[in-house]
C-alpha cells in the first residue's frame, strides 16, 4: 500500500511537469496568418469611346420604277442590267399596231368634227342674214346658233382624243426619265407588258448613299459623333470616304429585326460604284466611366459585387454594384462606386468579408 506521503509526491511531481509544459508554450507561439496578396487599383473615371462598324453597300440617291404607261407586247428590248442611259434614251418598245388604229381613228373623227362646224356655221350665217331681212323666224336663228355651238364641243372633243391617241402611241416607246444606270430588268421580247408594270430599275446619276441594316438595340446606346461615319470599301480598305446619316427607317423589318439607314456619302470616290460593299464606322461621343477587369468582378447572391479595401485596416467588404455593358475582358459599372475607392481586381475568389489582404504599393504595417 502507498503511503500518504508517498501520494503527495507524485501530485507535486505532476505538477511541476505540467507548469514546466505550459511554461515552455511561452517559447513557442504560433505564428499569425500572413495578409493575402491580392491585385487591387483604385477606381477612377476613364474615357470612354465606342465605336460599331456594319456593312452595307452603295446605292443611288434616287431609284425609280420605269413602267410602260400602255398595255401592249414587247418587240424590243435596247438595253440590259448594268448600262449606263442617257435622260430620254428609248430602252424598249412595244408593238403600236393597236395604238395606230386608235390615232387613225381620232384624226378620221376630228375630220368629220371639222366638217360638221363648218356645215354648222354656214346654216348659222344663213340664219343670222335671214333674220336681219325679217326672212326668219327667232326660233329657227336660235336653233343654228345651238348646231354651231355643239359641233364646236365636238370638234374639241375630238381634237382631245386626237391628242390621246397621239400620246399613246408615244408611250408604246419605254424612255429613260434620267441619265442612270439600269439595275434591274423584268420584261422580255414577246412578253405582253401591262401598264405600270415594272420593267426596268433605274439608279439615277448623282448623289449616292451608303444603306446599312442596323440592328434596333445599337440605337439605345449613346449618341453619335459630330465626326459622321467613316466608309471604306470591303474590297480596298484604302478606299474610304466620309458619310453623315440622312435617313433612319421609321419602321423595323418584320423578317430580321433591324432598321434601315442611309448614310450620304460626301464626295464619293470614283470606286466606289453601284452595288459595292462597304463598311462604315460610326464612333460615340467620349463619355467618362468607371471601368474594370473582368477579375474584379464577383457576387452577392445573384447580383453583381467587387471586393472593396478599407486602406485603414486593409480588410476587404463586398459592395454590389450595377453593370452598365459588359465587355471584352471589362465591365462598365453604372452605379455602386465612388472615384477613390479601391477595389480588389485579381485574387478575390477566396476572399471572406474581414478578410486582411496586401497588394502591391500597399504600406507595411
Amino acid at each position: 500500500m502507498v503511503s500518504f506521503r508517498t501520494r503527495s509526491a507524485l501530485q507535486a511531481g505532476c505538477l511541476l511537469a505540467v507548469s514546466a509544459a505550459l511554461g515552455g508554450c511561452d517559447d513557442h507561439k504560433v505564428a499569425a496568418k500572413p495578409p493575402t496578396l491580392v491585385r487591387a487599383e483604385v477606381v477612377a473615371l476613364k474615357e470612354r469611346v465606342e465605336s460599331v462598324t456594319l456593312t452595307g453597300d452603295v446605292r443611288a440617291r434616287v431609284q425609280a420604277e420605269l413602267s410602260f404607261r400602255v398595255s401592249g407586247r414587247v418587240t424590243e428590248r435596247l438595253v440590259d442590267v448594268g448600262a449606263h442611259v442617257e435622260s430620254g434614251q428609248v430602252l424598249a418598245r412595244l408593238d403600236p399596231t393597236e395604238q395606230k388604229a386608235d390615232l387613225d381613228a381620232a384624226t378620221a373623227a376630228v375630220t368629220a368634227a371639222e366638217s360638221q362646224v363648218r356645215v354648222a356655221n354656214a346654216t348659222f350665217d344663213r340664219q343670222k342674214t335671214l333674220l336681219s331681212n325679217g326672212f326668219t323666224t327667232r326660233a329657227a336663228y336660235d336653233q343654228a346658233q345651238e348646231g354651231l355651238r355643239t359641233a364646236e364641243g365636238s370638234l374639241e372633243s375630238a381634237r382631245a382624243q386626237l391628242g390621246t391617241a397621239r400620246d399613246a402611241l408615244g408611250y408604246t416607246e419605254l424612255r429613260a426619265s434620267a441619265a442612270g444606270v439600269i439595275t434591274a430588268r423584268s420584261i422580255e421580247i414577246g412578253q405582253v407588258a401591262e401598264a405600270t408594270q415594272p420593267a426596268f430599275s433605274l439608279a439615277q446619276d448623282g448623289e449616292r448613299d451608303a444603306v446599312f441594316e442596323v440592328y434596333e438595340s445599337i440605337f439605345f446606346k449613346q449618341s453619335p459623333g459630330d465626326d459622321g461615319v467613316v466608309l471604306a470599301l470591303v474590297s480596298s480598305p484604302s478606299v474610304t470616304a466620309r458619310g453623315r446619316v440622312r435617313e433612319v427607317s421609321p419602321t423595323i423589318d418584320p423578317k430580321t429585326g433591324t432598321v434601315r439607314v442611309k448614310v450620304a456619302i460626301m464626295q464619293p470616290p470614283a470606286a466606289m460604284t453601284l452595288g459595292s460593299p462597304v463598311t462604315g464606322t460610326a464612333t460615340a461621343r467620349p463619355e467618362r466611366r468607371i471601368i474594370l477587369p473582368w477579375g474584379a468582378l464577383t457576387a452577392v447572391g445573384s447580383a453583381p459585387a467587387v471586393w472593396v479595401i478599407d486602406d485603414k485596416s486593409r480588410a476587404v467588404a463586398l459592395k454590389p454594384i450595377t453593370v452598365e455593358e459588359y465587355g471584352t475582358g471589362t465591365i462598365v459599372v453604372k452605379s455602386g462606386l465612388d472615384p477613390g475607392e479601391r477595389v480588389v481586381t485579381d485574387g478575390g475568389k477566396l476572399l471572406s468579408p474581414g478578410q486582411v489582404v496586401t497588394f502591391e504599393g500597399a504600406r507595411a504595417s
